[in-house]
């Protein structure tokens, strides 16, 4: 699908040219990662000049109206970079249908732009997350290809076993899921780094 520009007088070629896919748009405002945009487009919450689109292949135009649940989007003009040291306690969201705290409500005071996050750490894990209104930026950090690593200090209630660093840099199985590490070390009793490529959900806690 293609909205063009509404009273355009354009060539088709310079139309074309300046036409972007919806979910880049919706990650260029600041709205949400490419893929959370994709999905905000698949649930209905994206209208473009007052239509609800659902077609991930939908290209809007300059001078198009873009609204995310009722709201103008609009392309951010300054890029915005913000490393938060998540507290315990706050989901990473930008907003959560349980109520409880998000992350990026601890940044609205201090930057009006719309912020998200790249990459989630539950709600009770405390650590370094980035926040970012560019979208080309987070899906470059986000893609598998990136590989970058993730590292992880955790500490449990009860001894770790002694062998579980080896057995996770080799491959551990839980059920129908596979969990491998980059590298794994025991500190001391109940406290473990691991370091992570691609994380898969509550892998840690697992």
């Amino acid at each position: 699908m293609r909205m063009r520009q509404r009273g355009s007088n354009l060539p088709a070629e310079s139309i074309e040219s300046s036409l972007m896919r919806l979910q880049a748009y919706l990650a260029h405002c600041g709205v949400a990662s490419r893929r959370a945009s994709e999905q905000y487009i698949l649930d209905g919450r994206v209208s473009v000049n007052g239509t609800v689109v659902t077609e991930l292949g939908t290209k809007v135009a300059p001078g198009d109206t873009v609204m995310v649940d009722g709201k103008v989007v609009e392309l951010e003009s300054k890029k915005r970079y913000v490393l938060l040291n998540k507290p315990a306690g706050y989901v990473c969201s930008l907003a959560d249908e349980k109520g409880r705290p998000v992350a990026a409500d601890l940044l609205k005071p201090s930057y009006p732009e719309r912020l998200y996050n790249v990459g989630r750490l539950d709600m009770f894990s405390t650590g370094l997350i980035i926040f970012t209104n560019d979208g080309g930026f987070a899906a470059r950090l986000s893609h598998p290809s990136a590989e970058l690593e993730k590292e992880y200090i955790i500490e449990t209630s009860l001894n770790i076993p002694r062998n579980l660093a080896s057995d996770f840099e080799k491959g551990i199985r839980d059920g129908d899921s596979f969990y491998k590490c980059v590298k794994a070390e025991q500190m001391n009793a109940r406290r473990m780094r691991i370091v992570l490529i691609e994380g898969k959900n509550r892998e840690i806690r697992r």
